[in-house]
């Protein structure tokens, strides 16, 4: 399967699901959680999805989203046009903010980069 269609099938998957928990939903163990990153497998049949927790139980709030799994899959399948929809997998995110530090570094490294090579 294509990889930048796995990349924005996982997209889509993310900012659905966001909009989902966090507007549509009137779960009080869902109220601190924020989706950082949904990963579809190349032939979408699952989602392997991390969300960071406020200051509520882990526990309970990864509970609550294991039991929505069938409303928010059967949500997304009304509003993606998919052929399939992928199993969705939650888990808890142990390191938020690394993805947007990672990116930092990045830019920063290319930009050293492109400063210390002399000009053609």
């Amino acid at each position: 399967m294509d990889e930048h269609r796995s990349l924005r099938v996982s997209e889509a998957v993310k900012e659905e699901l966001a909009e989902l928990i966090g507007f549509e939903m009137d779960d009080p163990r869902l109220d601190s959680i924020n989706i950082t990153s949904a990963d579809v497998s190349p032939d979408l049949r699952h989602a392997h999805i991390k969300v960071t927790l406020g200051d509520g139980d882990e526990k309970k709030a990864l509970a609550a989203l294991d039991h929505a799994k069938s409303y928010l899959k059967h949500e997304l399948a009304s509003r993606l046009n998919l052929r399939r929809v992928p199993d969705l997998h939650f888990s808890a995110d142990t390191h938020p903010d690394a993805e947007s530090r990672i990116d930092f570094l990045i830019r920063r490294a290319k930009r050293s980069q492109s400063r210390d090579q002399p000009p053609k």
